[in-house]
């Protein structure tokens, strides 16, 4: 069983190793919305060791997402984003002193439509990068 798990890892670090930088910041999402409902399920289970645990790892990634914004290129979405990601680690402290699975279940729903609204940003971004190189290179093709 080690040997899975070990392989698993591995599997997953190449993945990670291998990311742009939209696929990247769609898995951090995807981490997050996993911690913050894991913690969630473990006050239903009255968990508190686990619930501590998936909220610190939510509120690690949160932080991490925060970190990352550019504020000479994103601007207004940028500050709006950091206000954002504020709130969910408020939400994510109160849900952790107050054993509370109600502001779990709000920042939960914020990640998920942020992830909904990366995914199509990232998607129409490769479609995009896909055309112009298709197009580029047919150009290129026709003049040698």
């Amino acid at each position: 069983m080690s040997y899975n798990k070990n392989g698993a890892n591995q599997y997953k670090t190449m993945g990670i190793k291998t990311a742009n930088r939209g696929q990247i910041l769609i898995m951090l999402y995807e981490a997050a919305i996993k911690h913050v409902k894991k913690a969630a399920e473990c006050v239903e289970k009255k968990d508190v060791v686990g619930k501590g645990s998936h909220i610190i790892k939510a509120h690690d990634i949160v932080n991490e997402l925060a970190n990352s914004l550019n504020f000479d290129v994103g601007g207004q979405i940028a500050q709006d984003l950091q206000r954002l990601y504020n709130f969910m680690v408020e939400q994510l402290i109160k849900a952790n002193m107050e054993n509370s699975k109600e502001p779990l279940l709000a920042v939960a729903k914020l990640l998920e439509t942020l992830l909904d609204g990366w995914k199509q940003a990232v998607d129409k971004f490769q479609k995009e990068n896909a055309e112009a190189l298709k197009s580029g290179g047919a150009e290129g093709s026709k003049s040698g």
